[in-house]
């Protein structure tokens, strides 16, 4: 196995051991990309020097008997909504490469690379990530790398793609209605979307403050609880962040799950869901032991009111550029904000108002069980161009509706990890493990617990 290939916790614990450098482990990287990037279309941002500079900085560390931290040369990727110091932040679009570039790393990456992480680039997404495909107008298809005839997912498509395809170890993703979730489970990756509220955002590019989350993305569940705790702690640049104490997850990961109490969520979030998606719940449900079906009810109001709010606070965002270069937006974005912009101001107060209530309901199912599953996408990956899918013997939007059983989660920002499981056709497709707020730790605990059996990997069938 290629060094950069190995689980970002054994790349780390090599390099601080000196068995490799850190800078062989960016040069390997930068090769792949190199080498798969053109078909893929991962980065639309490789900053080659930048990262050999800083793999020789971690090197120099190690060499001089210093810590050079958790995540030492350890290679990564973000999402090109991430500020990156003297990379213009484009978010995916035409409009902002007119903007200078950054004069700083944004927070989320500034911790990453304080830990020892090698940034390698910027991943492509979709336009302003509003969309669940990355095809990107401007940037071109993201590729699936389980199957290049098929859509990642998005809008984190490029930074899911990067990990799925052994690019980098690490990617940072956004998730405001599922981004994270839906690329991890097309491209057979684990994702965590924290709880709203828990890692800050600052230096990130907004999509809809009231719902974006930031979280990574990894091949292995210890590489993601290592990750969050390198992100964690509170910063006061966000509003939305919530000052709590740092609650680290690595070291719990192998304590099992005893006494752990799982519902398999019914009604919604079985409607529509293909036969893959539901063989994928139910042998995480037996591996967890005795479950029970649980409801959360008007969980498609809520998908509604989650539309309502992304789509008006989104075209609010833009407004003054969609007045003055709407030429210059992907299409089916600038329209979707369009409809936005028209919506009542009413519409939003009611979504808000539903939006309380639905939390208080999903609240009392966590005084009953402790976790709650549910598929992370109705399908596997759709094929890039692909328009519509089938849903309940109906044929419909697919770009509309991938999201169906992320949205109405993210809407009131309970914490996610997505575990990749395998179809009988050898495709990816993802459960979401949904925890009580806050309970980040347990999530991941019940994924490293189905990744110890066997139950689900990032490495695919045959592996």
């Amino acid at each position: 196995m290629s060094q950069h290939a190995l689980p970002a916790h054994e790349i780390a614990a090599k390099v601080k051991a000196g068995e490799i450098t850190a800078v062989a482990v960016a040069q390997a990287a930068l090769a792949d990309i190199g080498s798969q990037n053109p078909a893929l279309n991962c980065f639309t941002t490789i900053l080659a020097d930048r990262a050999l500079k800083d793999a020789r900085a971690v090197d120099a560390k190690v060499k001089a008997g210093q810590d050079p931290g958790p995540l030492a040369g350890v290679p990564f990727g973000v999402k090109d909504l991430y500020d990156v110091e003297d990379v213009v932040t484009l978010a995916g679009s035409k409009i902002l490469a007119d903007n200078p570039p950054q004069p700083a790393d944004g927070l989320p990456v500034a911790r990453l690379k304080a830990a020892g992480a090698v940034l390698l680039g910027c991943c492509n997404m979709d336009e302003f990530a509003y969309g669940f495909s990355t095809e990107n107008m401007h940037y071109g298809a993201t590729r699936n790398p389980r199957d290049p005839a098929r859509i990642t997912g998005g809008s984190s498509g490029g930074s899911a793609a990067a990990v799925g395809a052994g690019m980098v170890a690490l990617s940072m993703g956004s998730d405001t209605n599922g981004s994270i979730r839906v690329p991890a489970s097309f491209c057979g990756i684990f994702g965590l979307k924290p709880t709203y509220g828990r890692l800050p955002r600052t230096g990130s590019f907004p999509f809809v403050p009231d719902l974006d989350h930031i979280g990574p993305f990894a091949r292995s569940t210890a590489d993601l609880a290592l990750a969050y705790d390198v992100l964690q702690g509170f910063d006061a640049s966000d509003a939305a962040c919530v000052d709590r104490p740092v609650e680290p997850a690595s070291a719990g990961l192998r304590n099992g799950i005893a006494g752990l109490k799982a519902g398999v969520l019914d009604g919604w979030f079985e409607s529509g869901a293909s036969d893959d998606a539901l063989d994928a719940v139910a042998r995480v449900a037996q591996a967890l032991g005795p479950t029970r079906k649980v409801t959360l009810e008007h969980a498609d109001v809520a998908r509604s009111a989650a539309f309502c709010i992304t789509c008006s606070t989104g075209s609010a965002l833009h407004l003054e550029r969609l007045k003055a270069r709407p030429q210059d937006f992907d299409f089916a974005t600038r329209d979707r904000f369009y409809a936005g912009a028209l919506l009542p101001a009413m519409v939003l107060v009611r979504a808000q108002r539903f939006r309380r209530r639905f939390l208080e309901q999903a609240l009392k199912l966590f005084g009953e069980v402790d976790v709650l599953l549910a598929p992370a996408t109705p399908n596997v990956a759709p094929f890039i161009g692909q328009k519509m899918m089938m849903l309940n013997g109906v044929e419909v939007s697919a770009r509309a509706n991938i999201g169906l059983y992320t949205q109405p989660i993210s809407f009131i920002g309970l914490p996610v990890v997505t575990v990749p499981l395998w179809t009988k056709d050898g495709l990816p497709i993802g459960v979401q493990i949904i925890a009580p707020p806050w309970a980040e730790a347990m999530a991941l605990q019940v994924a490293a617990f189905l990744e110890q059996q066997g139950i689900v990997s990032a490495k695919g069938p045959g592996a």
